[in-house]
């Protein structure tokens, strides 16, 4: 098979067996197809035959196992190929904590994401028996998670991913919810809010809301007023996502024997402790026939047959896999989950010639979803009597769960009588890069997101690489009809399109899936916040188990833009267009080592309905400081353009300290000149906007947080100077040098 430039680097980079010495062993990319065919079928009785039968499924990328299947099966690594966990649950005290701690960082070393519920944890500042102290809650625990992950991937692993949740009652919600307005925290983690119904009505009733931990409520709150505040921080940054998780537990095939409070990374597998799922996407761009003609269509029958074969492969994994902990590998065979869903759904509407969102694609929609889960469940049964069900099957039980008696009468017959293999069979999950492999077909249920695109790539030395790709239906359009052709009705990109398409395409996939979808409803900047709250009112009101929403924002990035105009070189970020008049203020700012007053003048420019600092001039009469502040100009001004979250700028100025010492600056202590600019910056930013005023001590007026600020200022016995600080359990006088400690 030929493939396109994309499917080769991508296969190259993450996919192909090669030797220690970067010796490919995999010569083609049939070779990587037989060596997983070969290997999933090493449990089977007649392995032979369904290695070809897998290897059928695999060929011209009809079937994609997850990533770390095709990176893995058939190569003796040491590597798990599951992709989602959560992990145990976090006992509230500290060795349990770390030992948790370090079961993550050995999945994460394995190449497996991670989730974590910290409700578990005491709030900050309740008392901690028998050591006499307060607790530092929750949020001190998930920066120590946050620098592990860190470390994880600076040895070289893959790019670390963890879900953070917590309960919407929880003591240290608000703190929670809040966590990534703070420049740089938490930035390793998604955070998901629990949101369970009780909440939903207390906010539909405008009732008090109780924060509770270990039976004791430690205050209580208006219910809109905290549903206020997750839906702003997530309006401004993104984060955090939803979680209805009332309706994921009431909806587990499992209800009986286990109890959900976390999810993967992504969101499509909610889990319990120790919870483990592999997943796998049937490609439907691949199922269409007479694309773009009268009559195309999805070969039903062919789907039918894909997704049985694609159930039998995947549970054959859960036999081959190793697994990072003992309790991971328990769980897994104890309940045989796995999360079968599909991707290219995009590209296959597209090129039915149905507008994704639009009534026909809804209906689409349901009709081939019906299709993979009916499919599944049968081959599931005929596993369970071919090969045993899964340990933990209860048939009065498991048939009695909510999701199952939606099930066709006939299958829940088969079940009843055979048994059945797996007990969770369906999950939607995102497919970035295997949908790149298979020439960039669209994402999961996710729509086009643009015709071409530039996508950012990590590299081997850490840093990133752009490449331009189109998408796989445009492509072929383009082949067929030629590039002259314009595009028919039924090419939407994610640009065109309006919540409703999003929630409805996800509320009607829902009822066909098992576990969750992983699902972004993209948002313009220009929508209203009451409209953007609507959103997550709607997705709770039409079913869905959970909600994610992006729209843009200084803080968060994108791996996908569109393509930037030609001529940009290869690599190169497309800085902010300056208009011909910007707004701004100039600051005075005088040091007491200076004879001249320093002028720092700050220019903005409005993006996205947003005020942003663009450019910043320093300048000053005093020649000694001309060379660097004008190359602290040219490179402040340089990153400002780039756009995205630069409030590190202002964090790595004040964190510069003059070996010489620093100086009593305005009623404060500033560690050096440096220091003193990254203040007048960040005040700059606070005042437009761009940053969050902190929260002032009650009866105080607010004053930009200082570098490093003093707590009292008293005379120096040696000198007698008025300069004596008080930091880091030392006295030190800033005149003379006199310290004591103690």
């Amino acid at each position: 098979m030929q493939l396109s430039a994309i499917s080769e680097q991508i296969w190259d980079l993450k996919y192909r067996l090669k030797t220690a010495e970067g010796e490919p062993v995999d010569r083609t990319i049939e070779d990587t197809w037989w060596r997983v065919a070969r290997a999933l079928a090493t449990v089977e009785a007649e392995p032979d035959n369904w290695a070809e039968r897998f290897y059928e499924a695999l060929a011209g990328f009809r079937f994609l196992p997850a990533g770390r299947i095709i990176a893995g099966a058939g190569t003796e690594r040491r590597v798990t190929l599951f992709n989602c966990f959560v992990m145990g649950t976090l006992p509230d005290d500290m060795a349990g904590i770390f030992e948790g701690l370090k079961e993550a960082a050995l999945t994460m070393q394995q190449g497996g994401g991670i989730g974590y519920d910290f409700s578990t944890l005491r709030p900050k500042g309740a008392p901690v028996r028998g050591v006499g102290a307060d607790a530092s809650g929750p949020l001190s625990f998930m920066d120590v998670w946050d620098a592990m992950c860190r470390t994880v991937m600076s040895a070289g692993h893959r790019r670390g991913a963890m879900m953070a949740t917590m309960r919407c009652d929880h003591p240290d919600i608000e703190a929670f919810v809040d966590a990534k307005r703070e420049p740089g925290r938490l930035r390793m983690f998604n955070l998901s809010v629990l949101v369970t119904d009780a909440f939903m009505e207390a906010v539909a009733a405008g009732r008090d809301w109780p924060l509770c931990f270990g039976g004791k409520t430690f205050r209580t709150v208006p219910a809109r007023a905290l549903w206020e505040r997750i839906m702003r921080a997530t309006y401004d940054y993104a984060e955090p996502g939803v979680i209805f998780i009332d309706r994921v537990n009431r909806l587990n095939n499992l209800w009986y024997c286990e109890r959900i409070d976390s999810t993967n990374p992504c969101g499509e597998q909610p889990l319990p402790p120790y919870g483990a799922c592999l997943l796998g996407s049937v490609n439907l761009a691949r199922l269409v026939r007479k694309p773009f003609e009268e009559g195309a269509s999805i070969d039903e029958a062919e789907l039918a047959e894909l997704a049985g074969v694609a159930v039998r492969m995947m549970d054959n994994v859960v036999d081959i896999s190793r697994f990072p902990l003992p309790q991971q590998a328990e769980e897994a065979r104890q309940k045989r989950r796995i999360g079968l869903g599909v991707t290219g759904l995009a590209d296959a509407l597209a090129m039915c010639g149905v507008r994704y969102g639009s009534i026909e694609a809804v209906a689409l929609l349901e009709q081939w979803l019906s299709i993979i889960r009916r499919s599944a469940y049968l081959a599931s049964a005929g596993l369970a009597r071919e090969k045993g069900a899964f340990p933990l099957f209860d048939a009065d039980r498991y048939l009695a769960g909510a999701n199952v008696a939606s099930l066709e009468q006939d299958v829940r017959a088969a079940i009843a009588r055979d048994g059945i293999r797996n007990a969770l069979l369906t999950s939607i999950a995102p497919t970035g890069t295997i949908s790149l492999l298979a020439d960039n077909v669209s994402s999961g249920i996710e729509p086009i997101y643009g015709f071409t695109m530039r996508r950012s790539i990590r590299i081997a030395d850490g840093g990133h690489r752009e490449e331009e790709l189109s998408d796989y239906a445009y492509r072929l359009f383009r082949e067929l009809r030629g590039p002259d052709e314009p595009l028919p009705e039924s090419f939407v990109d994610v640009a065109t399109l309006t919540p409703e398409d999003h929630l409805a395409m996800q509320a009607a996939a829902q009822p066909w899936v098992d576990a969750s979808i992983s699902k972004t409803i993209n948002l313009p900047a220009s929508i209203p916040f009451e409209d953007f709250k609507e959103v997550y009112a709607r997705a709770y009101a039409l079913g869905c188990k959970g909600c994610t929403t992006y729209r843009p924002n200084p803080i968060t990035g994108a791996v996908l833009s569109t393509a930037r105009p030609q001529g940009a070189s290869e690599g190169d970020s497309e800085p902010l267009s300056r208009p011909e008049v910007l707004p701004g203020a100039t600051y005075k700012l005088r040091w007491p080592e200076s004879d001249h007053a320093i002028y720092i003048t700050l220019n903005d420019v409005v993006q996205d309905g947003r005020r942003r600092p663009f450019e910043v001039f320093i300048n000053s009469k005093n020649m000694e400081h001309y060379a660097w502040t004008v190359a602290l100009t040219r490179m402040i001004s340089a990153v400002f353009r780039r756009g995205g979250d630069v409030s590190f700028v202002v964090e790595e100025l004040k964190a510069v300290f003059d070996p010489r010492g620093g100086q009593w600056h305005q009623g404060r202590y500033v560690p050096s000149l440096l220091a003193a600019i990254g203040d007048v910056i960040e005040r700059h930013m606070i005042e437009i906007g761009f940053l969050d005023r902190p929260a002032a001590p009650a009866g105080t007026a607010f004053s930009p947080p200082a570098g490093d600020a003093v707590r009292a200022v008293t005379q120096c016995p040696k000198c007698g100077g008025a300069s004596v600080i008080h930091q880091e359990g030392c006295d030190l006088c800033t005149s003379c040098g006199y310290s004591r400690c103690g």
